[in-house]
């Protein structure tokens, strides 16, 4: 828990963005005797006006919050940012095939990036509604940590942030359950106390992911092959509308058919046919250019042979080990199959305990 006595004197930044989370982390430093000052990222698609987008509504809401608070609530305009770096890298990594996390990336980049160049380098505390926890050891590094709530857990999320910006991170809501969080919002007669949950990527609001991608990167006929027999089963609109380890809306018959391989060149799905086939998972990938969270003094960072590591946004996590090949490069090796590996996705690693997150990689398949 945040030792609020420590941070009395410090200048705080919330990020509202309209949901009961960051509601309920306004609430608690309110609650502490603390005054910070709010801020709406303004994030979104091109040509804005175009889409269904509930950023209207998540504007009223912090707008309510903070009148509700006395606070000041601070319009801060990212959308240039995000497609610049958010929305341009999702495009690059899926037309090459690849299967990005663009949460995990506006976090760095935007809530914690481009945030921080407009408005946030005026503070030393930046707060969100994130479900993690921070710690620091004896010798003054801070460190991401897991929540309380396993199934809220957002340190996966957070793991590519730069050392920099993690000291800088303040998540009043990570030692608490998804459950308490609404309880609070209910107790307080928050504005926002009983509003779902956003669901999918985080500025997309209502929009389809599926017509999102349509939108810039068009459709391209293809074949769905039978990576066991070689038989065409049918046909695909774009392998960028498909993702390793998917088994749903394909609309192939005889199934379950499980995405197993692409071959981008010549726009291929390559699928098997079962529950949990074999061909679906793996025991050991291998994982690039790891970004350490919190790194050593010395520079010479590399992973303890032990670790807890997850794969995707899941309770889930797998025992394994780390095997360093160099050069920021790592094999993995699991406890378990894994199920949907996937180039381009973020492998997140962890201590022995599941407890400090060390930071991620991004998965590679050898060949």
């Amino acid at each position: 828990m945040i030792d609020y006595t420590e941070i009395k004197d410090k200048r705080i930044a919330v990020l509202l963005s309209g949901g009961v989370d960051s509601a309920v982390v306004l609430y608690e430093l309110v609650s502490h005797g603390l005054k910070p000052d709010c801020f709406y990222i303004k994030i979104g698609p091109e040509e804005e006006e175009e889409w269904d987008c509930s950023s209207e509504e998540d504007l009223e809401m912090a707008t309510a919050l903070a009148h509700r608070y006395g606070v000041t609530l601070e319009i801060v305009d990212c959308h240039r940012d995000y497609w610049d770096e958010v929305t341009r890298y999702t495009m690059e990594s899926v037309r090459a095939g690849r299967t990005p996390n663009p949460d995990v990336m506006c976090n760095r980049m935007i809530k914690f990036g481009a945030f921080d160049r407009k408005r946030g380098h005026d503070y030393d505390l930046i707060a969100t509604g994130h479900y993690a926890q921070t710690e620091v050891d004896e010798q003054g590094r801070k460190w991401l940590c897991t929540s309380l709530d396993p199934v809220k857990d957002q340190t996966d999320f957070l793991a590519q942030l730069y050392d920099w910006q993690l000291k800088k991170a303040l998540f009043p809501i990570g030692h608490m359950r998804k459950e308490e969080v609404r309880e609070i919002a209910e107790r307080e007669h928050l504005v926002n106390a009983k509003r779902k949950d956003s669901q999918g990527i985080c500025f997309l609001g209502k929009i389809n992911y599926n017509d999102y991608l349509r939108r810039y990167l068009g459709e391209w006929e293809g074949d769905v092959i039978d990576i066991e027999t070689g038989k065409v089963l049918g046909k695909h609109k774009g392998h960028w509308f498909h993702t390793i380890g998917q088994r749903k809306g394909l609309g192939l018959g005889g199934g379950p058919w499980n995405v197993v391989k692409k071959d981008v060149e010549k726009n291929i799905l390559y699928v098997v046919k079962g529950y949990e086939p074999i061909k679906a998972h793996r025991m050991e990938f291998v994982i690039k250019d790891f970004h350490f969270l919190t790194p050593s003094e010395q520079g010479e960072d590399q992973l303890p042979l032990e670790v807890t590591f997850k794969v995707r946004h899941t309770p889930d996590y797998f025992i394994g080990t780390a095997e360093n090949l160099g050069d920021g490069t790592y094999r993995m090796h699991a406890d378990r199959w894994v199920q949907g590996v996937a180039p381009g996705q973020f492998c997140v690693v962890y201590d022995r305990a599941f407890h400090r997150c060390l930071g991620s990689g991004e998965i590679t398949i050898d060949k």
